[in-house]
This record gives structure tokens, C-alpha cells and sequence, in this order.
């Protein structure tokens, strides 16, 4: 049975449905290699990203994210550098769908948990594998482990999901 959602937050109310169980049945081709809880914990987008809408999320996401509600503050990043654009290039570009007015890691994040919307799943899943070809590029010029070689990189790739660290 699905499980609704109520959305009451500063760029979006309404509600969606939840209709897998949570970290469970994603496209096939996506298998990213951390949780939103994980990427929260170490440190993503400045820490501005998930301020206002903590009640649609599990509290267990938020024990130890490194949030800053207030502005982004870049050293609450894990690599400690700015790797995003402004939502306003996203939007400029065309890669905000109106169901996630934040983006991709909004997206992931109610994926995650087991929203399911079958076009833009396919289109984020796509967006997401065409990011991996920062890892080609990490792996051709640092040494492995090189936490210091390429570092927004490496802060990019944590926004998607891709644990960097192992890189």
C-alpha cells in the first residue's frame, strides 16, 4: 500500500506517494554508493541543502548531518571546497524537473525512500551515470587514496553519490 507525503516547505507544498520500500528496487543501472543520510553526514552543498524540509525526511538522516541553516558554508563540505553551481544555472540548464525544485539530490533523496515517478526516474538515472565519468578522470590522474588530488572533483562526485574516498 502506498504511503503518502506531505510537502510543506519554502520552494514547494503538496504531497507524493511512496510505493517501494525505502533503499530497495531502484533502476537497475543505478546503484549509488552512498545513502542520502551518508552524504549528509559527510558533508554536501555547503550544508544549505536540506534546512527547511527536515520533517518530510527520517530524523535519523539529520543525528550527525552537517547543516547550515542559515548560508552554505563550504567548510562543512568533506572536501572542504565548492562544487556545486547555483540553483539558478540548474534551472537555467533545464535539469529542474517541478516535482524537485532542488534537484538532483531532492530526487534521490525521495527515490531513496521510495517515490517513484518513471520518466524522471530514467532521465535522473542517466544524469547520474553520465557524472561517472569524473572517476575515469580521478583514476587517471591521482594516485589512488590521493584525498588532495582533485578535490572538487572529488566533492562532485560525493553530490551524486559516488563515494570519491575509495578513489
Amino acid at each position: 500500500m502506498a504511503h503518502k507525503i506531505i510537502i510543506h516547505d519554502k520552494m514547494q507544498t503538496g504531497h507524493y506517494f511512496l510505493t517501494e520500500a525505502v533503499g530497495k528496487n531502484f533502476h537497475p543501472d543505478f546503484k549509488p554508493e552512498l545513502t542520502p543520510k551518508e552524504m549528509l553526514e559527510l558533508g554536501v552543498f555547503g550544508g544549505k541543502y536540506m534546512t527547511d524540509c527536515k520533517a518530510e525526511f527520517p530524523e535519523a538522516w539529520f543525528e550527525h548531518a552537517k547543516l547550515s541553516p542559515h548560508k552554505k558554508d563550504i567548510s562543512l563540505n568533506y572536501f572542504q571546497v565548492d562544487a556545486s553551481l547555483p540553483l539558478r544555472e540548474w534551472e537555467r540548464k533545464g535539469w529542474i524537473h517541478p516535482a524537485d525544485p532542488r534537484g538532483w539530490f531532492q530526487w534521490y533523496c525521495r527515490y531513496y525512500l521510495g517515490r517513484r515517478l518513471p520518466e524522471e526516474d530514467l532521465r535522473q538515472v542517466k544524469r547520474w551515470k553520465a557524472i561517472r565519468r569524473h572517476v575515469g578522470a580521478l583514476k587517471k590522474n591521482c594516485e589512488p587514496y590521493n584525498m588532495d588530488c582533485r578535490r572538487k572533483q572529488r566533492q562532485a562526485l560525493l553530490h551524486w553519490a559516488y563515494d570519491s574516498r575509495k578513489i
